[in-house]
């Protein structure tokens, strides 16, 4: 009895071997976001390059897993929204995005039978960020360290710095394009949802103006409020707990772009170019008299 299943495991494993399908996964697009400075779910205003590049293993014909290192660029600029009051805010920020993530893509047909196979994408990342914007002047200054809410001050002991490494949940779908035994092409869009509001820095009120001047110095309290750059006549600055932005949704960011997996082995095409619809078959060697 334990003869047979050791033999059916070896048996099982040795298919398994055989069946993995190990590819090279390249992704190239654009990254996008969501949140306290963009109205709109996608813009194209707003996108920036992303790419990536990580290796893929099919576990069965329709399940396969994933594992790739993306970067991407997200900004956004109140003088964009349609809001007269947030386009009086003049906030903005930038931050690219370096993101590990692994994920399961499960594909509608065979993977072995379909050269047009659509799949869905769920799983994790881990990503690092790190706000900044430029003054009027034109220097850059990361926006953490300013502490433009309050973060990390006495007065604010509820408001602790935010982390910028954090977790998100990707989740999508896309196409797949069997060109050759080896090669196939498609297109994808991937959605984030994050844990953080603080994607952009901005989240819930404003702070007291004297209290950040001098925790964090005069650079931020002109890059907490900014309003004076495009109206001198109402440049007061906002009474502490003036909203400046919302806290009841968290940030997003997304990749949406046009994937290349190179298998490394088992192709599903014959040598002669003809689609067999199942892995080519690996012959035994002759026997050697």
């Amino acid at each position: 009895m334990v003869k047979k299943t050791l033999a059916g495991i070896l048996l099982t494993l040795s298919f398994s071997a055989q069946a993995q399908d190990l590819g090279l996964e390249l992704f190239a697009g654009a990254s996008n976001y969501q949140g306290d400075l963009q109205e709109k779910r996608y813009t194209f205003q707003s996108s920036k390059l992303a790419l990536g590049i990580g290796a893929s293993w099919a576990l069965t014909d329709h399940l396969t897993i994933r594992g790739i290192f993306s970067m991407g660029k997200i900004e956004a600029n109140d003088r964009n929204n349609q809001d007269s009051f947030l386009v009086a805010r003049n906030l903005h920020f930038k931050s690219t995005i370096l993101e590990m993530g692994f994920t399961g893509q499960y594909h509608i047909f065979s993977t072995f039978s379909a050269r047009i196979n659509p799949y869905l994408v769920a799983g994790i990342s881990v990503f690092r960020h790190n706000p900044y914007t430029f003054d009027s002047l034109g220097i850059k200054y990361f926006l953490k360290p300013l502490s433009t809410e309050g973060q990390g001050l006495s007065q604010y002991p509820d408001r602790k710095p935010y982390a910028l490494t954090q977790v998100s949940l990707p989740f999508g779908a896309g196409i797949k394009f069997a060109v050759t035994d080896r090669v196939s092409v498609g297109w994808e869009i991937t959605l984030r949802k994050t844990f953080t509001d603080y994607l952009d820095d901005l989240s819930r009120t404003y702070v007291d103006e004297n209290n950040l001047l001098v925790a964090r110095g005069p650079k931020a309290v002109e890059l907490a409020y900014r309003t004076g750059e495009v109206k001198p006549g109402n440049a007061s600055y906002p009474a502490d707990g003036t909203i400046r932005g919302g806290a009841d949704f968290k940030d997003w960011y997304y990749f949406s772009g046009v994937s290349v997996t190179i298998k490394m082995n088992n192709p599903r095409f014959s040598k002669s170019g003809g689609y067999t619809g199942k892995p080519a078959r690996t012959d035994c060697p002759k026997q050697v008299r």
